[in-house]
């Protein structure tokens, strides 16, 4: 059984998560397919990129625990920019069936690497709380609020196909 602040942390991380998924719910496959959403970025590309940060997290956060450092991104990619740059490279030919499985299973990985952190890691404002909160229930927001602002924008402006085919005299 965990203990409460595991609990409070489990249930920070599943809002946030639910509120990602929420905001790409009910979308069609050829929806999440359609570049655009952030930059050229699709939903399928915004859900293999929080996929990437997850498996980042479930990289470093041992390494934490066992008290060492991580890498800068700024040494070993040239920044996260460069980073993400990388893995969107990557994985910009999975199919949509493929970053929708690893998301399910990357992400109850982490669950499990949280369900098991020691209590020390989880108390206060520790490394392995900064760098979970950065890779995962404080990145997964910005991401919900781009989809949801995409989905408000198509809803307001009429796709092409739907404007009348010629105006009216």
């Amino acid at each position: 059984m965990g203990t409460r602040r595991e609990a409070r942390l489990l249930q920070r991380l599943d809002q946030a998560w639910e509120a990602l998924r929420q905001s790409y719910a009910g979308l069609s496959d050829a929806e999440l397919l359609r570049p655009g959403v952030t930059g050229t970025w699709s939903v399928k590309d915004i859900i293999a990129h929080v996929t990437w940060w997850e498996e980042e997290a479930l990289t470093h956060l041992p390494l934490i625990v066992a008290g060492g450092r991580p890498p800068r991104y700024s040494v070993t990619y040239g920044g996260i920019d460069a980073f993400n740059a990388k893995m969107t490279k990557q994985r910009k030919d999975l199919s949509l069936a493929d970053v929708l499985r690893q998301r399910d299973d990357v992400h109850r990985r982490l669950i499990a690497l949280v369900r098991t952190a020691p209590e020390t890691e989880l108390t206060g404002e520790t490394r392995f709380r900064r760098r979970l909160r950065l890779d995962t229930y404080g990145h997964y927001p910005k991401h919900a609020r781009a989809i949801r602002a995409w989905r408000e924008r198509r809803l307001a402006v009429p796709a092409v196909a739907e404007l009348p085919s010629r105006l009216p005299p």
